[in-house]
């Protein structure tokens, strides 16, 4: 499997961020590759960068979001948008480095979540 630096991703995720209301995230401290060979049937995934390292290294939590570009780059524009949107949802208020599953307390999911956010962005970017 070979990783390669996705500048492309990493400012759609800046403008995500911003556009969206991102608060709690630290787009300087997410970094974003794009791989290619995976077996995975996944388009994108979220790393997270454990405390035990961030103590061991002295630094402080980043996130590393990945993706497959077999899956992930024959997208439309829109679905790529929402696979961003649904790893930046992963990522909790305090930024620790740890990450935050599907479901959520009192049954909410991501996958809602993200079509409330791009239902946002759009009725955003139309005006």
């Amino acid at each position: 499997m070979d990783w390669q630096e996705a500048e492309d991703i990493q400012k759609e995720i800046k403008f995500l961020v911003n556009k969206l209301g991102f608060t709690n995230v630290d787009a300087k401290k997410i970094i974003c590759f794009r791989s290619f060979g995976s077996k995975s049937r996944a388009r994108a995934r979220i790393w997270g960068f454990p405390r035990v390292w961030q103590k061991a290294l002295k630094i402080k939590p980043h996130y590393i979001i990945e993706v497959l570009s077999e899956k992930f780059d024959k997208l439309s524009k829109e679905e790529k948008k929402k696979i961003l949107i649904h790893e930046l949802l992963h990522i909790p208020k305090n930024f620790s480095g740890s990450l935050l599953p599907h479901r959520r307390r009192g049954g909410k999911t991501i996958g809602r979540e993200v079509e409330r956010l791009f239902k946002q962005y759009v009725s955003n970017s139309s005006r």
